[in-house]
């Protein structure tokens, strides 16, 4: 794909491709960050190493699992509202 001059800085492949290496480093830093400052858990589990990351993407994961469910029971055919207009 061909990058167009008149695409927005933000649609562009190589900013998506640096917006994701930048993030990643952020987050990578987050959670070494936990090696020089100590974390004192209220409830002992949320003191352990990278606790924070691992919880919110197993967090993110479980609303994702949830949603693809609902989605899965609320879906309705594509011609749903098109029944019983017969006068289109």
């Amino acid at each position: 794909m061909k990058p167009n001059a008149d695409d927005h800085w933000l649609a562009r492949p190589t900013t998506i491709k640096l917006l994701w290496r930048v993030f990643a480093v952020v987050l990578a830093l987050t959670v070494l960050a936990q090696v020089f400052i100590s974390v004192k858990g209220y409830f002992g589990v949320d003191g352990w190493f990278a606790f924070g990351a691992v919880f919110g993407f197993l967090s993110c994961l479980a609303m994702v699992l949830v949603a693809k469910g609902l989605g899965f029971f609320l879906k309705r055919d594509e011609d749903y509202y098109a029944e019983g207009d017969d006068d289109v």
